[in-house]
């Protein structure tokens, strides 16, 4: 079982990493799901994610897949995109997938150097920022 703490680390970089060891076949638990950081522009960031989640009118609906409003299933769901889910590995692979809001159980989780983020001066975003743009209301 392999325990990831994502906190200020860039989330293309981690979910690929991920996605490879839960082919190979081992349990990943994510923590600290919320603090993800997205690269670039956060405007465009947000209006790519809510035009997957809105109509552009009545006329013509939009029927792009929907993504989750709560961080930590925005997470996951964003991880399933890098997996062959179609499969029988791939399904296998994405049940050993756990991803937690904050850290409730006190693990110690792994740091990737590469994935951190050094310069916190380019645009970029929360994952948890994202979602409450988003709609979310977490108390």
């Amino acid at each position: 079982m392999v325990v990831i703490d994502a906190r200020d680390m860039i989330f293309g970089r981690v979910a690929s990493r991920v996605a490879k060891m839960l082919i190979r076949g081992e349990e990943v638990i994510i923590v600290n799901a919320e603090r993800f950081i997205l690269n670039g522009n956060p405007d465009y960031i947000i209006s790519k994610f809510k035009m997957r989640r809105s109509w552009r009118n009545k006329a013509n609906p939009e029927h792009s897949p929907h993504y989750p409003r709560v961080p930590h299933l925005l997470v996951r769901r964003m991880i399933r995109g890098m997996l062959p889910r179609k499969k029988f590995i791939g399904r296998q692979a994405f049940r050993r997938l756990k991803v937690l809001l904050g850290n409730p159980q006190g693990l110690q989780g792994l740091r990737f150097e590469d994935a951190e983020m050094k310069d916190f001066g380019k645009p970029h975003i929360y994952i948890e920022d994202l979602c409450r743009r988003l709609g979310w209301n977490h108390g």
